[in-house]
């Protein structure tokens, strides 16, 4: 196997699907400021994550709308300014 052919910063990392409640502890080399405990008591950075396998409709076969925070403050915003000209 050849040696360093990982970036320095390669480690498990925590990524918690907040619409469907699932977590689940991959390699990553993303940049993160939360940590939480895995189920062997060890912590690691943590990453939320809003779609996964577990919630997206592809996977699901559910069909549901996913809606992102902050479309309608958005949207509101967009309204106001054009309500002002």
């Amino acid at each position: 196997m050849k040696k360093e052919t990982h970036p320095k910063n390669h480690r498990p990392v925590i990524f918690e699907d907040t619409s469907a409640g699932v977590r689940y502890l991959i390699t990553s080399t993303i940049n993160t400021t939360e940590t939480d405990k895995w189920d062997d008591g060890v912590e690691y950075p943590k990453v939320s994550i809003e779609v996964s396998s577990a919630s997206h409709p592809f996977y699901t076969g559910e069909d549901r709308t996913i809606d992102r925070a902050g479309r309608v403050e958005r949207f509101k915003a967009r309204a106001a300014k054009a309500a002002k000209k």
